[in-house]
C-alpha cells in the first residue's frame, strides 16, 4: 500500500523537489526545519512542519532522536532523506526501523558495506566489477602503504576508508612524497569521519567521472537508466553534470551498466542508488568502480529528463514494496541533458562562500523553453530559495540547480547557457557568471572532459566588471529615489545624497575591478549621465514595482533591481550585476600602504578565533580574527603596523563585508 504520510528529513532545494513529488501522488508532506529555517521555502511548501531545533545541523537536521519524534507525532510513515545529512546514515535507518517507520532507502547492511570503500570493493569484487588496482585491506599501516605503493605503481591516490567529497585524498607522484602524505591524509580523515583509516589506488591519468543510475525492488529486479558524467569538478565536488556522458559508446554503455547492476546485486541493495566509476579519457572502454552512493544524487534531474523517469515517485513506490514497473528494455535516453549549481560562492574572490538576504530570484519558469541553433530546449529549476530567504553559513552553499534538456548536446549546452543568463539571485554572490564562463571553454564544448580541467581553468576566470549602461543604471536606481511619489511624498534618500528636482547627483560606484564616478542632471524624463572613465550619455530613467527602465542614447533596457545598503543588483537581459557605491579609503601622508585599516568578514560565518587582545600592539601579518564558514577557514592579518581595536568575539556570527577589527596605523611620532 502506498504511504499517506512522508517526512522528508532535509532541506533547501532537495527537500522542496521531494516534496514536489509527494504532492502528485497526494501523499501529505511533513517538512522538519531548524531555527534558522523556520521561514524557509521547504518549510512553506510542506504540508505539515515540525521544529527539530537550533541552527547547528548537529542540534537539528542531524538529531536522529529529534526527526525520528518528528515522524512519529505526525503520524509518517516513511521517512525520505534526500542528500546529505543522514541520508547514508544506517543508525538513522535502523533507529527508523526500530520505531516502526520505513526509510524510503537501501537496508541497513548495504548503507554499512558501501560507507566503508575497502568493504565495497571487496563486495563488488566477488561479483567481477572491476576495481582500480590497489592495496585496500582493513588495518593497513603507514609502512604497509609505503611498501606497496611501488607494485601499485606511481602515481597512486591516498584515499580515506570513509566519507567522501574529496577530504583525505592526496595524489602522489613520487616514493619521496608519500609518508609526508600519508601523515596529513590520516589527520584530515580523522578530522572530517571520525576515522583515518586509508587506503591506495593507482592514479588514472587523465581520469573522467561517469556514475550510473540504477533502480532496485524487494523483488529481485535491478536495472540501470544509463550514465552520467560528472568530471567538471572544482576540488572533487561537482559542478556540472551531464547525461548521457559524451565518451561512451553504446557498448561501454552497456557494459558499465551491467557492472552497476552487479554492484546494486552485490549488498542487495533496494531503492535508488547511483554507482561511481573512473574511466581514463585514454582508455574510454576501461572502467574501475570508486563507489557506490546509498541515496538519490544531486544530479539526478539529468536522469530523469533523457528517461521520463521520476526517481523520487520510483524510490517511494520502491519502499512501499512495489515491484518495479519497468524492465531494462523499456529505458531509452532521448536527447541530452546537462545541470549546473549554483551556489552562493564568490569565484572573483577565491569561491569564498557568500550569504545574505534574498531580495529577489529571477529564473526561467519550470517547462519553459529556450531556443538553441539546434531547436527548442526545456528547462527545470530545482530551487530551496525565495524572495526573503536568508542564506547563511550553517549549511550547504547550493542554492539551486538548473537544468536543461536539448536534442542533443549542442542544443543542452547553448539552452543552459541562455538559462543561466535568465537566472538571478538577487542579494547574494552566485557562481552563475562562472559556471557561464565554464560552458564556453572550448575543451567543454567538445567534450574534452577530466576531473581536473574546471580547477585548471579557474585561474582565467575574471569577475564581470560593469559596462556604462550598468554603472549609468545603478545610478539611475539611486537617483531616482531623489524624486517625489505620485502622491507627493519623497523616496527615501540615502545618507549624503542631494535631492531637488534638478539638483545633480554624483556616485563613486564598482564592479568587479572598475570603478568610476556617474554624474547624471536632469529630470527622469530627460536627464545627462556623464562616466568618470566614459562618454556622456542622454538618458531616461523609470522605477515600476521591481523594473527599473533606463533608456540610453535611444536603447532602452529593462533590469530586475534591488538594492541594500550600499549595493544596487541588476538583473539585465543578458547577465546580473551588482554595483556598490564605494567610499574613499583613508591614506597615510607617507603612502606607504593603507593607514588605518578595518579588518571585514570576507563570508558570512562564525568567529572560531581570536589572535590578539583588544588593544595590543600588533605588526604587520599578525593574524588578528579568523572567520569559520561551511568548514573553510579564513584567517584575517593586520595590513600594517598598529594597534587593535576589536569589534568581535569567538562564537559571534558575521555577515559578508562586516568590520571584524579596526588597525590603528602605527604614526612616526608613536614609532619613535
Amino acid at each position: 500500500m502506498m504511504f499517506h504520510t512522508v517526512l522528508v528529513a532535509n532541506r533547501g532545494e532537495i527537500a522542496v523537489r521531494v516534496i514536489r513529488t509527494l504532492r502528485a501522488l497526494g501523499i501529505r508532506s511533513v517538512a522538519v526545519y531548524s531555527d534558522a529555517d523556520a521561514t524557509a521555502r521547504h518549510v512553506a511548501e510542506a504540508d505539515t512542519a515540525v521544529r527539530i531545533g537550533p541552527a547547528a545541523a548537529r542540534q537539528s537536521y542531524l538529531d536522529i532522536g529529534a526527526i525520528v519524534s518528528a515522524a512519529q507525532r505526525t503520524g509518517a510513515q516513511a521517512v525520505h532523506p534526500g542528500y546529505g545529512f543522514l541520508a547514508e546514515n544506517a543508525e538513522f535507518a535502523a533507529a527508523l526501523e526500530a520505531a516502526g517507520i520505513v526509510f524510503i532507502g537501501p537496508p541497513e547492511t548495504a548503507i554499512k558495506t558501501m560507507g566503508d570503500k575497502i568493504a565495497a570493493k571487496a563486495a563488488v569484487s566477488e561479483f567481477d566489477v572491476p576495481v582500480v588496482p590497489g592495496i585496500s585491506r582493513p588495518g593497513l599501516t603507514d609502512e604497509d602503504l609505503i611498501a606497496g605503493a611501488p607494485e601499485v605503481g606511481f602515481p597512486v591516490l591516498v584515499k580515506p576508508s570513509a566519507g567522501g567529497g574529496g577530504k583525505g585524498m592526496r595524489v602522489v607522484h613520487e616514493a619521496a612524497e608519500l609518508p609526508a602524505a600519508l601523515v596529513s591524509a590520516r589527520r584530515e580523515a580523522a578530522s572530517a569521519f571520525g576515522d583515518d583509516t586509508l587506503f591506495l589506488e593507482r592514479f588514472v591519468l587523465r581520469p573522467r567521472h561517469i556514475e550510473v543510475q540504477v533502480l532496485a525492488d524487494g523483488h529481485g529486479n535491478v536495472i540501470h537508466l544509463g550514465e552520467r558524467e560528472c568530471s567538471l569538478q572544482r576540488r572533487h565536488q561537482k559542478v556540472i553534470e551531464e547525461a548521457p556522458s559524451p565518451l561512451l559508446d553504446a557498448a561501454t554503455r552497456a557494459r558499465i551498466g551491467e557492472a552497476a547492476c552487479n554492484t546494486a546485486r552485490s549488498v542487495d541493495y533496494t531503492g535508488a542508488g547511483t554507482v561511481e566509476f573512473i574511466v581514463s579519457a585514454d582508455a574510454p572502454d576501461e572502467f574501475f568502480f570508486m563507489e557506490m552512493n546509498t541515496r538519490l544524487q544531486v544530479e539526478h534531474p539529468v536522469t530523469e529528463m533523457v528517461t521520463g523517469v521520476d526517481l523520487v515517485e520510483q524510490q517511494i513506490r520502491i519502499a512501499a514494496g512495489a515491484e518495479l514497473g519497468i524492465a531494462q528494455g523499456d529505458v531509452t535516453l532521448t536527447g541530452h541533458a546537462i545541470e549546473a549549481r549554483v551556489y552562493s560562492e564568490d569565484p572573483g574572490n577565491g569561491f569564498l562562500p557568500t550569504g545574505g538576504t534574498v531580495l529577489d530570484v529571477v529564473e526561467s519558469p519550470d517547462g519553459g523553453q529556450e531556443r538553441s541553433d539546434r531547436g527548442i530546449c526545456s528547462v527545470r529549476n530545482d530551487s530551496g530559495i525565495y524572495p526573503g530567504t536568508v542564506v547563511g553559513s550553517d549549511y550547504d552553499p547550493m542554492l539551486a540547480k538548473v537544468i536543461v534538456h536539448g536534442a542533443d548536446r549542442d542544443a543542452a549546452l547553448q539552452g543552459l547557457d541562455r538559462a543561466l543568463a535568465q537566472t538571478a539571485v538577487l542579494g547574494v554572490t552566485t557562481n552563475i557568471d562562472f559556471l557561464r564562463f565554464l560552458l564556453a571553454d572550448p575543451d567543454v564544448a567538445a567534450g574534452r572532459l577530466d576531473t581536473g580541467l574546471l580547477d585548471r581553468r579557474t585561474p582565467d576566470y575574471v569577475a564581470p566588471q560593469a559596462t556604462d549602461g550598468e554603472l549609468i543604471a545603478a545610478a539611475a536606481y539611486r537617483w531616482l529615489d531623489t524624486w517625489a511619489h505620485a502622491d507627493g511624498s519623497l523616496w527615501s534618500v540615502p545618507s549624503g545624497w542631494r535631492t531637488g528636482a534638478h539638483a545633480p547627483t554624483v556616485l563613486r560606484l564598482g564592479a568587479g575591478e572598475r570603478v568610476d564616478h556617474v554624474r547624471i542632471t536632469g529630470s527622469p524624463d530627460a536627464a545627462v549621465a556623464e562616466v568618470e572613465h566614459g562618454d556622456s550619455y542622454r538618458i531616461s530613467a523609470a522605477r515600476r514595482d521591481r523594473t527599473l527602465t533606463v533608456t540610453v542614447d535611444g536603447i532602452r533596457v529593462e533590469y530586475i533591481a534591488a538594492a541594500e545598503g550600499s549595493h544596487v543588483w541588476l538583473a539585465g537581459p543578458d547577465r546580473t550585476i551588482a554595483v556598490h557605491e564605494v567610499r574613499e579609503a583613508p591614506v597615510r601622508p607617507d603612502d606607504e600602504h593603507a593607514g588605518d585599516a578595518e579588518l571585514l568578514s570576507p563570508m558570512p560565518g562564525a568567529v572560531v578565533a581570536v589572535g590578539v587582545v583588544d588593544g595590543a600592539e600588533v605588526s604587520a601579518g599578525t593574524v588578528v580574527v579568523t572567520v569559520e564558514a561551511m568548514k573553510m577557514e579564513h584567517a584575517l592579518s593586520a595590513p600594517v603596523d598598529g594597534v587593535v581595536e576589536l569589534l568581535v568575539a569567538v562564537g559571534d556570527q558575521v555577515k559578508v563585508g562586516q568590520p571584524l577589527a579596526r588597525i590603528i596605523a602605527a604614526t612616526k611620532e608613536t614609532e619613535s
